[in-house]
């Protein structure tokens, strides 16, 4: 096929030998299969972020640090700077959380490289070696969706335990490779430790999987994984392939109220006494 503008640069640099065809375009990108050297891989295209919800984005970009003071003024005052480094700010947090979380062994497309806006990354196959398809698009006999459910809760688990929450999980992101399910599509993906829509993106994430394989084996129904895995991770207990019950119980131990509010008085009166110390200091400094 016809090389497209964007990808041309890619060819003329020798990263990418042919383009073979165009697999998918939607809001956010364009994904083509690409040969390079003996190898097939995706070529995902970066749109412009024109027609995202900004009410939307400001959610999931809570927690994400902007290193350059300039930059990260001019992104909140929405000037035209400001919008063109949100959109690369957006770009790299997804080329970034790809490979955090194939560094930490998520089973997500191993990528390859990030030129000029287009990422480079494996192509996942089903056994025939085709384009694998979406979730979505599988009937699975119940004991494989348990099988898939259970193997897509533990990558959730490496996800956080590698600070990451997905924020948008569900089958229609998900493709059946031909070893089993790979996780895509991450420019959501969220900061667990900074971002205070965390809880609920993780428990929404492991609920989409839950209502999905549901419909295949009726008794995952029953479980509540998402709660039970923020529980150990709020807790510091949670680590990759730990063994977990699908059932989460809230604490029945009473609050201590009285130790709460002896806390914040402490806090309260050594706070006064710095700024009292300090007062002081000025006034020996007037003599």
């Amino acid at each position: 096929m016809k090389v497209p503008k964007r990808l041309q640069p890619l060819v003329e640099d020798g990263l990418i030998d042919e383009v073979v065809a165009q697999l998918m375009s939607g809001k956010e990108a364009q994904v083509f299969v690409v040969r390079c050297g003996e190898e097939l891989r995706c070529a995902k295209v970066f749109k412009e972020a024109r027609q995202r919800s900004f009410k939307q984005a400001v959610t999931y970009q809570e927690g994400r640090k902007v290193r350059n003071s300039r930059r990260a003024r001019a992104m909140s005052k929405k000037t035209r700077y400001g919008q063109r480094e949100q959109e690369s700010a957006w770009l790299n947090a997804e080329v970034e959380a790809l490979y955090r979380l194939a560094a930490a062994d998520v089973r997500v497309p191993r990528p390859h490289g990030f030129v000029d806006g287009v990422l480079l990354m494996e192509r996942i196959a089903d056994d025939a070696g085709d384009v694998a398809p979406r979730l979505d698009d599988v009937d699975l006999p119940p004991d494989v969706a348990r099988d898939y459910h259970q193997r897509l809760v533990d990558e959730v688990v490496k996800m956080l335990c590698a600070g990451l929450i997905h924020g948008d999980l569900s089958a229609f992101n998900i493709l059946v490779g031909a070893t089993g399910p790979v996780i895509i599509d991450l420019p959501q993906a969220v900061d667990a430790a900074g971002n205070n829509n965390a809880p609920w993106m993780l428990v929404r994430d492991v609920d989409n999987l839950k209502r999905h394989f549901g419909r295949f084996a009726p008794d995952l129904l029953g479980t509540d994984y998402g709660k039970e895995i923020w529980a150990h991770y709020e807790a510091g207990s949670l680590y990759p392939g730990m063994s977990l019950t699908g059932q989460y119980a809230p604490s029945q131990l009473p609050v201590d109220v009285d130790g709460v509010m002896r806390v914040i008085d402490d806090a309260r009166a050594e706070a006064e006494a710095r700024v009292a110390g300090r007062s002081e200091e000025g006034d020996d400094e007037d003599w």
